[in-house]
């Protein structure tokens, strides 16, 4: 029989804002589940950072648009730490076009990685999360600017906040907490990639404290929603913010 610990997933964590996330947890005492999706290497090299820092953390690989490839990735969770208490839906890509330049494979590709990944992750944290454990996924502050080029990400982020909403009401009586956090840009290789200095330029102008967020900005205010660390679903979170709530849901959009 494993050891029951607390152990939290974190898709999509092999690097940038979920490799941040996944040693924030494992610092905060929690059993870790690195997942990704095709390159084995950056994942095994961060289990062995967290095991030298004495935590405790596996690699998994899985595509998270494949509902039996999620499913997989609980079963090794469950296999190795006894349970699963926190899921952070990170796993992501962005991709942009003008809607005209949309092509379907582009599309479609949004779709099953950013909205049914996160919904086949939702799906089986609702049937297999511990009683008091957390969910915590990642919106965009994309929803409500609307930029152009941005249609298909943001349809996937919006749908995100409409699950977890409905979510959330589905697990309180569980004592499951439903979280999202809607960042503004952070300096990762997902937002830099084919973004010149003069596109990044105008958009770090626009952030109160004149700079992009950082994945450990991120990585603290999913850690305030650990169940180690936080009681209840109240934020409480360093880095700058807005929080706003709705229902039993919570939202931080952050503001860097």
């Amino acid at each position: 029989m494993p050891t029951q610990t607390r152990a939290a997933i974190v898709t999509g964590s092999s690097q940038g804002i979920g490799a941040a996330v996944a040693e924030r947890l494992a610092a905060d005492g929690l059993a870790v589940v690195i997942n990704y999706s095709s390159k084995a290497d950056p994942a095994e090299a961060l289990v062995r950072k967290i095991e030298a820092a004495g935590g405790q953390a596996i690699a998994v690989g899985a595509d998270v648009s494949d509902p039996a490839a999620v499913a997989n990735l609980f079963d090794r969770a469950e296999q190795a730490f006894g349970g699963v208490d926190v899921l952070v839906n990170n796993a992501g890509i962005m991709k942009l076009a003008p809607v005209a330049d949309t092509s379907d494979e582009l599309f479609d590709q949004t779709i099953a990685i950013n909205l049914k990944g996160v919904f086949n992750g939702l799906r089986e944290a609702a049937r297999r999360l511990r009683d008091g454990g957390r969910i915590v996924s990642f919106s965009s502050s994309v929803v409500g600017l609307y930029q152009p080029t941005y249609a298909a990400y943001a349809a996937t982020k919006a749908g995100i906040e409409a699950i977890s909403h409905i979510l959330s009401k589905e697990l309180g009586p569980k004592g499951i907490t439903v979280n999202v956090i809607a960042p503004e840009p952070v300096a990762t290789k997902l937002f830099l990639d084919g973004k010149s200095d003069d596109d990044i330029k105008p958009i770090v102008g626009r952030t109160p404290l004149g700079r992009l967020g950082e994945p450990e900005d991120i990585a603290r205010a999913v850690s305030s929603w650990s169940p180690l660390t936080a009681a209840g679903s109240t934020a409480k979170c360093s880095a700058p913010m807005a929080a706003s709530s709705e229902g039993d849901a919570r939202w931080l959009r952050l503001h860097s």
